[in-house]
Parts: C-alpha cells; structure tokens; sequence
C-alpha cells in the first residue's frame, strides 16, 4: 500500500488512503517505508521536495526562531480550530443571556413558550458554519493538506461544537425550566446531520447558514410574534425529525468522498 500510494495509483481507494494517511501520522516505521518508496518509485517528487527544501532552507535560518506560544494539548489541535474558539464562547454566551431573559421576562412578552425554543435547534449552526469555513481560517490551506483532511476532520470539529452548544441549552433550561431537551434535542441533532449531507454539495458554510435562515424567517419570527411553541417542536413531530436525522446522516456516509474537496 505504501508503495502504490508514493507512486499516486489511483486505483486506491479513498478511505485506503484516509486510513494510511492517519496511520503515517503516528508510525514513524512507515513514514520510512514511504520516504524510501518516494525516493525509489517517484523521483521526481524526491527531486522537488530537495529543490524546495534548498530553497526554503536560507529563508528558515534567516527568519530565526519564532516567539514562543503558549502550549496547550494535542487533542485540542485535533478537535478545535482557532477560530473557532471564540463562535463557541459566543454561541454559548449569548444562549445563557437569551435563557436569563425568558426566565425573567413577564408572560406578556414571552407568551406561554420560551423564546429561546425556536432559536434552540439552529444554535448549533452557526459553529458547524464557522468549523469548515474557508474565509473565517487563515489556515484553510494547511488544513486542507492534512491527512485527515475531509470528513474525518469535519465531523470531530462538529462533535466539539455539539459538546459545547447542547449542555449549555440543556443546563440553561434546567435551570430556568423554560424549555425542556425533547423539544429541541432530536431536531437540533436532525439540523447538524442536514447541514454536513447539503454541505457536501453545496459547502457546509452555505448549507448552515440557508438553514439557519430559513428556520428563523419561517418557524423562529413567528414564534416569537405568536409567544407559542412552533407546531415543527412538538410531540408529535418527532419521528419526523428522527427520520430527518437518519437521512441526513445516510447522505453523510454516501457522499463522504466529498469532503475532501470542498
């Protein structure tokens, strides 16, 4: 496999090479299996990757050492994005003020629902749009290139924004008692799984943010005019969004070859 994959056979299949490329990242045997077969089945990369080392080499030394960073883990790299640290604390923050209002807002201008419900489902939008944006990443190109570039990357940095939106709701509501996790729990999961199957067409960016919208022009506004539960949140409508959730994780796995090239 290592030598067909420094040859670039193209036969290879595309989880073949996801699953070498992860591998390599943590076995240096094979990355001197690869750096022999590189040098043996494809010279001309070799000779390239000597021409740009030679380069890049003066540049380095002249550049000097680079100011030192403050450390944090490695898992954070894997799972979390720079720029996505802050959509996540605003997310979160602005989730917290909306529950501390409708738990101390008056009947009258929050009727008999919480107004945070029909914002709820959509919340986690807005950091999968920022977890897969190639204008809010300065580092889209390096990201790009990595080896679990793809659907692998997509869908750890969309757990980390699920790991983060979902408990803040679910602590937030218990603590208010305005809103209970059956009615936005299944159709928030249903969101997230629709927005990666219509980003691998469209672009995850563009597919959060079209649904984020319509949800918010067709079931949110009224909502909040109304004061009352939107007919889409309650009991009953909930096979539809687990039916909705099923498809769109089904779509995930069918077109999981995509991501790669968004």
């Amino acid at each position: 496999m290592i030598a067909d994959y420094a040859r670039g056979d193209t036969a290879l299949p595309a989880d073949t090479v996801w699953a070498l490329e992860a591998h390599l990242e943590t076995c240096a045997p094979c990355r001197g299996r690869l750096a022999d077969s590189v040098a043996t089945g494809a010279p001309g990369i070799a000779a390239l990757v000597d021409t740009v080392r030679a380069g890049l080499a003066p540049q380095l030394d002249a550049a000097g050492r680079p100011p030192a960073r403050r450390l944090r883990p490695r898992w954070v790299s894997a799972w979390l994005t720079p720029v996505l640290t802050p959509w996540l604390a605003t997310t979160a923050l602005v989730t917290l003020i909306a529950l501390l209002l409708a738990a101390l807002a008056p009947p009258l201008l929050s009727g008999t629902a919480s107004p945070v419900l029909p914002l709820a489902p959509v919340l986690p939008l807005c950091g999968v749009a920022a977890a897969w944006s190639r204008a809010l990443d300065p580092a889209y190109e390096l990201t790009a290139s990595t080896a679990r570039a793809g659907l692998p990357l997509l869908l750890r940095r969309t757990t980390a924004v699920l790991l983060v939106v979902v408990p803040a709701l679910l602590a937030g509501g218990r603590l208010t008692g305005t809103m209970t996790a059956a009615q936005w729990l299944l159709p928030s999961l249903a969101f997230t799984s629709t927005a990666l199957a219509l980003g691998s067409v469209v672009g995850v960016t563009r597919a959060a943010v079209g649904l984020a919208a319509a949800w918010g022009a067709l079931v949110a506004a009224p909502a909040w005019v109304s004061g009352r539960v939107p007919a889409a949140l309650q009991p009953e409508q909930l096979p539809l969004w687990g039916l909705l959730l099923a498809l769109g994780a089904g779509a995930v796995v069918v077109r999981r070859n995509a991501y790669p090239t968004l």
